[in-house]
């Protein structure tokens, strides 16, 4: 190659080195962004979901104070606000959908469609299930792989362990989806429910209430899916066979 063509090609590969140096930069940020999201803290993690909690809440319908929905929640976990060092709230969603979660921070949620299904055991189940998942640390789990994965990585895994980023609504939405909206596994789903067959001996709650609420769900369904809460809590049959087992 001639001088004059070195010259004329040095901009080009100039260029493309310097794509490459922003590439790799940008590739190093993400993958470090990742690895500190993986080593939240308990209080970060909480911190986060309290965000979605607050962003669940203003994109549905909260059941007020004075409503029918709210006093009868209100009643069934008035001797549930905290359980094995977790503290609890609630709130009531006004929805028809068959459907219910809990967040890392404690935040549990109840559809009005789940309510008008439900014993007040029945739901207490419920209630105790959720409560399983942040109890093993399910919750927790999601959402570390959700903010190393998610676009808010590098504001959420700050490498001063302090720091809580406020995350944006799209941010926000795309942890939703991620942590709550997920299928839990078979394994996961096991857990949450041993965690509420002790939950309801605890607190000397009818432990047949595991048997019929999973019962229901599995009539509504038709034996497949067909709720919001089966759509990421499957298998109900053979969770209740499972359940029906530890009653004898």
């Amino acid at each position: 190659m001639d001088r004059r063509s070195l010259l004329l090609s040095l901009p080009a590969v100039l260029s493309t080195g310097a794509a490459h140096a922003l590439d790799m930069g940008g590739m190093f940020n993400a993958a470090k962004g990742a690895a500190q999201a993986m080593t939240l803290t308990d209080d970060q993690v909480r911190a986060y979901a309290a965000q979605m909690a607050a962003y669940t809440d203003s994109q549905n319908t909260v059941a007020p104070a004075d409503n029918k929905y709210t006093l009868r929640a209100n009643a069934l976990t008035a001797q549930a606000m905290e359980d094995q060092g977790m503290r609890l709230n609630y709130k009531v969603y006004l929805k028809p959908e068959v459907n219910a979660f809990a967040m890392a921070d404690g935040s549990i949620r109840l559809y009005s469609g789940l309510m008008d299904m439900m014993t007040d055991d029945e739901l207490r189940y419920i209630i105790g299930h959720e409560m399983g998942h942040v109890n093993a640390g399910h919750s927790r789990k999601r959402m570390q792989v959700a903010l190393s994965a998610n676009a808010a990585r590098e504001a959420a895994a700050s490498s001063d362990n302090a720091r809580v980023a406020t995350l944006a609504s799209s941010d926000l939405g795309d942890l939703v989806t991620k942590v709550i909206i997920a299928q839990h596994s078979q394994g996961n789903e096991n857990e949450a429910d041993d965690y509420a067959m002790q939950f309801l001996s605890r607190r000397k709650y009818d432990r047949r209430a595991a048997v019929t609420a999973l019962e229901k769900l599995d009539q509504m369904s038709g034996g497949g899916g067909g709720s919001s809460w089966l759509s990421t809590h499957p298998a109900p049959r053979e969770r209740a066979g499972r359940m029906r087992s530890q009653l004898a």
